[in-house]
């Protein structure tokens, strides 16, 4: 009798352990990421010189709005279980087309390389859906292949240009103070938000990522999504690329978006998106960008190394990712 007492209290305390786990894992779910970025605040106020500064946040919102942009298209491609790897390069091509036509005409410079991107944006989600081949596959070929056409229109060179009233336009501070990058990541987070929470093609992203054949069952084209999420994408990664030529007037073809792809991608795994696809958490990748741009500024304001940032980063995607696998047990 004794023994089956002791024994129903190993199970009782064993239910309540394991009743504490789940709610600790249900917490890190759904708040993990803002309290890693809380946390991450917390620790630079006491350990890196002038960060409270105001100054520290607007470089901190001027240095991601590249990745924020990339890497809410990315949310959406990865919400659909696919994947876009060749960003960086779409940007690199939309710059190039962008400082080859901006001494003619900016706004048909824009148009252009916007609409460059649209075409890439098509080419991947059309090979992706029509033919079946996998994401990372087909995106990569596009990666290398954009990256040496982007290095061929120019012969490999930096080509820069001298139109103030384009460029002036990265520099732009509302009241003189709020840099134009902290309402342009506003805007477009809020604008994805909207796409993905209220419009119905945002329901049909996260069913075809859930289960792409039960959606074509229920009368979803996912043809159609697959390819408006990778033109989405590419248009993202253009528009980054424009603000970065704005700011650069200069189109770096050889380095422009390179490796920021894998920054985006972080980005949304700590964010809390599985990358097989299913619900898109786009606020939470907008912190996740955050919280790779304030490691980055954590590091190069202490004097560290900046390797170490790139420990600090795989470190929290390793994390990040093992959160989604016993989340989704």
């Amino acid at each position: 009798m004794q023994n089956e007492t002791l024994l129903k209290r190993s199970s009782g305390m064993g239910g309540i352990f394991n009743l504490k786990l789940k709610k600790e894992e249900e917490f890190l779910k759904k708040y993990g990421t803002l309290t890693a970025f809380l946390l991450l605040i917390l620790l630079n106020v006491f350990i890196t010189p002038n960060f409270a500064d105001i100054s520290t946040f607007w470089n901190l919102v001027i240095q991601s709005v590249n990745v924020m942009l990339i890497a809410l298209g990315m949310t959406v491609v990865i919400a659909t279980g696919g994947i876009d790897i060749s960003v960086g390069s779409v940007m690199a091509v939309s710059s190039i087309v962008l400082a080859k036509l901006i001494s003619y005409n900016i706004f048909v410079a824009i148009i252009a390389a916007i609409l460059v991107s649209v075409l890439l944006g098509s080419f991947n989600g059309f090979v992706v859906s029509y033919f079946g081949i996998q994401p990372i596959i087909v995106t990569l070929s596009m990666m290398i292949t954009l990256r040496g056409v982007a290095q061929v229109i120019n012969s490999g060179r930096i080509l820069n240009f001298n139109v103030p009233e384009f460029s002036e336009i990265a520099y732009y501070r509302f009241f003189g103070e709020v840099p134009i990058q902290l309402f342009i990541s506003v805007v477009f987070i809020f604008l994805i938000l909207f796409l993905m929470k209220k419009m119905t093609f945002g329901r049909y992203v996260e069913a075809t990522g859930d289960n792409k054949r039960a959606a074509q069952i229920a009368g979803v084209n996912t043809f159609k999504i697959i390819m408006l999420v990778y033109i989405l994408s590419a248009v993202m990664a253009g528009i980054a690329g424009i603000l970065a030529t704005a700011r650069l007037s200069a189109s770096d073809m050889n380095n422009m978006g390179k490796l920021l792809e894998l920054d985006a991608i972080a980005a949304v795994a700590i964010g809390g998106t599985a990358l097989s696809g299913g619900k898109a958490k786009v606020f939470n990748t907008a912190i996740g960008v955050l919280i790779m741009q304030l490691i980055t500024t954590m590091i190069n304001m202490n004097d560290v190394m900046y390797s170490y940032s790139l420990l600090i980063k795989s470190a929290i995607i390793v994390g990040a990712v093992y959160i989604q696998k016993r989340s989704s047990k």
